[in-house]
């Protein structure tokens, strides 16, 4: 099959690789609207053609949105003029309002999905091999598709070596909170309580591994996250509304000096790792 892809970044731009590795794509097209984009895109050889919009749609049996969650829905007038045999993914970060804004249009070859991998980089040189081998992917209220697009979507998926994981948009959006979208918004708020306290050499001389850790996801694009968080407001505010709980309760512990308390409560979060 051709496949197409829009947004050849660390998503668009691994995918890439991973269906010219598995020698899932015949051809594997590009679209770029930024002239310097494209440029990066052809030196990394991430694609066999760029194309315009249009040629992209009229020669791809695949189209993959690999962009914002905002330009996925921007896009959606564009996509309307599809052929009803054209499959179209998207691998946004929420989901539920991505589905609920689905033209009818194209309802049944629009598939809702969410590869659960990704680093803190963008851009076409983030692109990765390997970024989707063993990772998880989500894909969402797949009743409402054609068997055509359905069996297309998984066997990509399949072949890249994902695992399958199936639920309602909705459901998906509060457990990508959870998993997701609260501990980015944890990142920045980490890296801004540290720059507005700490100067650089400070900073350079004393982070140590844990703090680069926690922070690392702070280097994630500020455009991409905005609309994630905007996405999923609701979902993100009751998460952040829990984990203000669990602060505050750290900090009695620590104030009232209820170090017994306090070790339970540590152990409880160490068994975290032992159901990853």
């Amino acid at each position: 099959m051709n496949i197409g892809i829009v947004g050849l970044g660390l998503m668009g731009g691994s995918i890439a690789k991973a269906v010219k590795k598995y020698a899932i794509a015949k051809n594997v097209y590009g679209y770029a609207r930024n002239e310097q984009t494209a440029k990066e895109i052809e030196e990394l050889n991430l694609v066999d053609k760029l194309m315009s919009l249009d040629e992209l749609k009229k020669n791809s049996d695949v189209i993959i949105l690999a962009i914002p969650v905002d330009s996925i829905i921007s896009m959606f007038d564009d996509l309307k003029d599809v052929s009803q045999n054209t499959t179209i993914m998207d691998l946004g970060s929420t989901k539920e309002f991505i589905v609920k804004n689905i033209p009818n249009e194209i309802r049944k070859n629009f598939i809702a999905a969410h590869p659960m991998t990704g680093t803190e980089k963008f851009g076409p040189k983030s692109a990765m091999d390997g970024l989707y081998e063993g990772k998880t992917v989500v894909l969402c209220d797949l009743e409402d598709n054609e068997e055509l697009h359905k069996n297309r979507a998984i066997k990509i998926f399949q072949d890249i070596g994902m695992r399958l994981v199936f639920m309602k948009a909705s459901e998906h959006d509060i457990h990508a909170c959870y998993m997701s979208h609260l501990p980015h918004a944890i990142s920045y708020s980490l890296a801004n309580t540290v720059m507005n306290h700490e100067d650089p050499r400070s900073i350079i001389a004393l982070a140590a591994g844990g703090f680069k850790d926690m922070s690392r996801i702070a280097k994630s694009s500020p455009s991409m996250w905005i609309d994630i968080f905007k996405q999923n407001r609701e979902n993100l505010l009751d998460s952040i509304d829990l984990f203000e709980v669990h602060m505050k309760k750290v900090r009695e512990m620590v104030e009232n000096e209820e170090y017994e308390e306090l070790d339970k409560w540590m152990k409880k979060a160490n068994s975290l790792h032992e159901i990853l």
